[in-house]
């Protein structure tokens, strides 16, 4: 099953990658919140499109654990 959250626009949408991301590397919200230090609030955000804006650090702090990149969590198509 795909974990993948796509967020309309009016002129392309985002998907938001994130949930896909750990549960192909086995890795629980809860492991990533301690892990990294960020807030369970906005991993959740970021798994389900909520988000208006994110901050790079926290950005690079999921990219540095997850060994990926930008467009691995979160992406935007036109």
């Amino acid at each position: 099953m795909t974990k993948i959250k796509k967020v309309k626009l009016e002129k392309g949408y985002y998907l938001f990658k994130l949930e896909q991301v750990l549960s192909d590397k086995n890795i629980s919200i809860n492991k990533l919140m301690r892990d990294t230090n960020t807030d369970y609030k906005v991993i959740k955000r970021i798994i389900n499109g909520d988000i208006v804006r994110i901050d790079i650090t926290v950005l690079a702090r999921l990219c540095d654990y997850l060994k990926c990149g930008i467009t691995d969590i979160f992406e935007y198509i036109r």
